[in-house]
């Protein structure tokens, strides 16, 4: 299942990239700035702000989940959602108040789409970045697109948190060039309690990707009342490069944007409402990298 292919992207490793998404994630990071990905099925995310009171074409296209009351309120049952529903509401609002996060993935057309802009990655060192969610909850999916990009004489990259098992992830990394992944906390009881995650599985994962030479990048969102304080990035810090090896290591302070996507979800919000604004601690966090012989740097 893909939920997005975002092209001409600079962020998600060297050079320019097309960036594929893949929905699915076994974690539930409170700060999560893509809950849309999260889930594997379908998911429908709602605006009110675009709805037109006077419109009736999604209730009457799905009456036993979507109702209107007093013909200007859209009540929403999206447990009540089929597949079918989904089909049928999907791009069936004229303002896209209503949309469906989420269609069927062929391979064969995300690659045209992708190697659309090959002379850019070529002039620029760029390519293929799988992202999501978690790319390797889809390990046939994203083993096979890595495949076809390196076929294809692009470099391949995947952006993960590694709380898969080692077999979902083991199938890619022949076709694997970067491993940009998530190094959120190494604290099993604070991990745990803000992801819902092991943070044992993650840095095993770790681990065996070190020990099979795989080029790896850490990425750290720094994420308030969580990891970021001193104690947590020294930490983070000291298995980055003691334990692993990494050369390089990404500071990613918290920001909000993705909060409004929990409100079109209908979803709760547990993270902090304030962007991370700290300036002296990721002074401090590029510092003790350097001090640990890693190159930092940090991604606003």
């Amino acid at each position: 299942m893909l939920f997005n292919l975002q092209r001409y992207s600079t962020h998600d490793g060297p050079g320019i990239r097309s960036v594929v998404f893949l929905k699915g994630c076994s974690l539930g990071c409170r700060w999560c700035q893509n809950p849309e990905s999260r889930s594997r099925q379908q998911e429908l995310l709602f605006d009110e702000r675009l709805c037109l009171a006077a419109c009736t074409l999604c209730s009457e296209s799905c009456p036993h989940a979507i109702t209107r009351v007093d013909d200007n309120t859209l009540t929403l049952q999206r447990s009540l959602l089929t597949a079918a529903d989904y089909d049928a509401l999907n791009g069936c609002c004229p303002t896209g108040a209503l949309s469906v996060c989420g269609t069927a993935l062929d391979i064969d057309t995300v690659m045209a789409e992708v190697m659309r802009d090959k002379p850019y990655y070529l002039r620029t060192g760029g390519g293929l970045t799988l992202s999501g969610g978690e790319p390797f909850m889809q390990p046939e999916v994203a083993a096979e697109l890595l495949k076809r990009g390196r076929e294809a004489g692009i470099h391949t990259a995947v952006e993960s948190c590694l709380h898969t098992p080692w077999s979902y992830i083991e199938p890619s990394l022949p076709w694997l060039d970067l491993m940009l992944a998530d190094l959120k906390h190494v604290d099993p009881v604070r991990f745990k309690q803000w992801t819902e995650g092991s943070a044992k599985r993650v840095m095993d994962n770790f681990r065996r990707l070190a020990a099979a030479g795989t080029q790896i990048t850490v990425r750290v969102p720094l994420i308030p009342e969580f990891n970021a304080d001193r104690d947590s990035i020294r930490a983070i810090t000291d298995f980055a490069a003691d334990e692993i090896g990494v050369k390089e290591i990404h500071f990613l302070p918290y920001h909000t944007l993705g909060m409004n996507k929990y409100h079109l979800l209908g979803a709760p919000y547990y993270a902090s409402r304030t962007p991370l604004d700290d300036p002296e601690l990721l002074a401090y966090a590029e510092d003790y990298a350097s001090v640990k012989g890693l190159t930092a740097i940090l991604r606003g």
